[in-house]
């Protein structure tokens, strides 16, 4: 087993956005020192809590200072963003950290994020797909592109100077691209099977009950047999939260607080994950009764 490393982050509201920003950072250079594998960073744009909006920025704020560990987009929320700006940010951020990056995606999962970019109502799982097809089909293809789609059109027709090199769009160091992974929340995940299907890794996220992360193996398994490749356990990442004291009784008092970042953490999800409709995750079992 690998040790990895995955924020959101959650921070009180009321603290100075300098403070979290630095402390956010020094957590990742870190987990880099201890030989952590990988680490991965969300972005909100609308939200106090979760308040890095820039993965792919933070990121790059790390890019020069951390020498081993590989750094993920936790992730790019691919509706709320052009997919031809998604994949030169993209390309640009993995040259910057030769080699070392995980390009993480999903539809996004805050709805005043989706209310601000336009898209609350519409079907963000088909953005989302769209979005992804076309970041690769820039990655694999040359102008002029000529990428027509329900939600975006990609030409670079009218403007293009092959010979200056205007118009094209910058490639990833790694080819035919970064990892791609994507996390995984529903029981019973689809997304987990098409995402393996097409070569990609799941995230179960570190909120779900254990029963919920065990049924994202299956669906990765039926996946991987689709696209006709083994089912590495070793490529199936899974978050939990974690937190290491000298004994029992000092974790648990830390973790139970009710002042606590434990107790602070699981209110505001529970309350984003409830408004959203999505209760079911803190169940143990479908069929258990929603308390009012």
């Amino acid at each position: 087993m690998k040790l990895g490393f995955f924020t959101m982050p959650i921070h009180p509201l009321d603290k100075d956005w300098r403070q979290s920003l630095k402390e956010d950072r020094e957590a990742f250079l870190l987990a880099d020192e201890l030989g952590f594998s990988e680490a991965y960073v969300g972005e909100h744009v609308t939200d106090r809590a979760e308040n890095i909006t820039s993965c792919v920025a933070f990121i790059a704020w790390l890019a020069a200072a951390t020498k081993q560990i590989k750094l993920g987009t936790g992730t790019v929320n691919m509706p709320n963003s052009h997919p031809a700006a998604i994949a030169a940010s993209i390309a640009m951020l993995d040259h910057m950290l030769d080699g070392r990056l995980i390009f993480g995606i999903s539809p996004g999962g805050l709805l005043s994020d989706a209310e601000l970019f336009g898209n609350l109502g519409a079907d963000r799982n088909a953005m989302f797909l769209e979005a992804i097809n076309q970041v690769l089909a820039i990655w694999e293809g040359k102008p002029p592109y000529n990428l027509a789609g329900n939600y975006w059109n990609i030409s670079i027709e009218k403007t293009l100077i092959e010979d200056i090199g205007q118009g094209f769009i910058a490639k990833p160091l790694q080819r035919p691209h970064p990892p791609i992974v994507v996390t995984a929340v529903a029981p019973f995940s689809k997304g987990v099977t098409e995402a393996a299907a097409r070569g990609w890794e799941p995230i179960s996220a570190n909120f779900l009950m254990p029963a919920w992360v065990k049924s994202h193996w299956p669906k990765y398994v039926e996946g991987c047999e689709r696209a006709g490749r083994p089912a590495d356990p070793a490529n199936w990442r899974v978050a939990k939260s974690v937190f290491v004291a000298k004994d029992a009784a000092t974790a648990k008092a830390y973790a139970t607080d009710p002042n606590g970042p434990y107790v602070y953490y699981y209110r505001s999800l529970f309350t984003k994950l409830k408004r959203n409709g999505r209760i079911e995750l803190f169940k143990t079992r479908r069929d258990q009764p929603t308390m009012r």
